[in-house]
């Protein structure tokens, strides 16, 4: 299947890399990846989707094709989709939010809910029962960041722990069916100069994101945004504790559990396409009525 064409569109003075595909006329879904990747994470779903909406999956700054910024957060990378949103006339949009992405994401949510028709969570995490001890060392970054939390807290930021993202946790069987030239292409990006130093600034303003978690449980209560969950129940990123706060928080949220890793979309996209389009027909044939 070949991808849809990536252009570049320039915002706050930085090439920002986007996939569009799809009628502008049909309902928006923006497709928010995380880290260490790219929108080529989306690269199997985008053309099941776009028959049903107008997709709209853009590399992150400092990602793929995508430039950095200074200062990178992920509330000034809320800022850039925002403007990337208004440049394409969006006003309304259903959200994928994965790891790095749902932080993205949940500022656009909380900022303007209104304008959310719709919620997919894949691995995103909104809840302290999805921190486990894997974060021990990351928390210790955040409650003292000095040069040797840091150098604990991103172990992770060289070849090896780039392909543990896919694999890490993994059944063999699933691993095989993965591409190893995903994880190779996502750390070649990573060695490109200033991207390893804006992943050590995004791991260092996540702890803004776990401080926001009141804030986005509120929104979730009072807004109870359609939503469909796609969980990968072999992540060691977010543990599976996740899924029932997910499901407490959004009672009439439909929750798949697939047997995948936390990439799902490299083992899975096949079934998550048609998932996620079955929401969108949904949702959307309700207000319609």
């Amino acid at each position: 299947m070949s991808e849809p064409e990536l252009m570049g569109i320039e915002i706050e003075g930085a090439r920002l890399a986007v996939r569009l595909a799809g009628e502008r006329e049909k309902p928006a879904l923006l497709l928010l990846h995380g880290s260490p990747s790219s929108c080529r994470s989306f690269r199997s779903v985008i053309d099941p989707l776009a028959r049903d909406c107008f997709v709209i999956a853009p590399d992150l700054p400092g990602y793929g094709q995508s430039e950095p910024i200074d200062r990178p957060s992920f509330a000034r990378y809320a800022d850039v989709i925002e403007a990337l949103l208004a440049r394409l006339e969006v006003d309304s949009f259903y959200l994928y939010l994965h790891d790095f992405g749902a932080a993205v994401g949940f500022y656009l949510a909380t900022r303007a809910p209104q304008r959310i028709r719709g919620l997919i969570i894949q691995n995103g995490n909104a809840h302290e029962s999805g921190l486990g001890p894997a974060w021990a060392t990351t928390r210790s970054f955040w409650d003292e960041p000095t040069p040797e939390h840091e150098a604990e807290a991103i172990t992770h930021l060289n070849f090896e722990g780039t392909r543990k993202v896919y694999v890490a946790g993994v059944p063999a069987d699933i691993v095989a069916r993965m591409d190893p030239r995903q994880w190779e292409e996502d750390w070649r990006i990573m060695s490109l100069p200033g991207r390893c130093e804006k992943e050590r600034a995004l791991v260092l303003d996540y702890r803004n994101h776990v401080a926001r978690f009141a804030e986005i449980a509120d929104y979730l209560k009072q807004w109870q945004p359609p939503a469909l969950l796609l969980w990968a129940r072999h992540d060691i990123f977010f543990e599976i504790d996740e899924v029932l706060s997910w499901m407490k928080a959004l009672p009439r949220m439909e929750a798949h559990i697939l047997d995948a890793g936390h990439k799902l979309l490299e083992t899975h996209s096949a079934e998550c396409a048609v998932l996620m389009s079955a929401l969108i027909r949904r949702v959307e044939g309700t207000l319609q009525r």
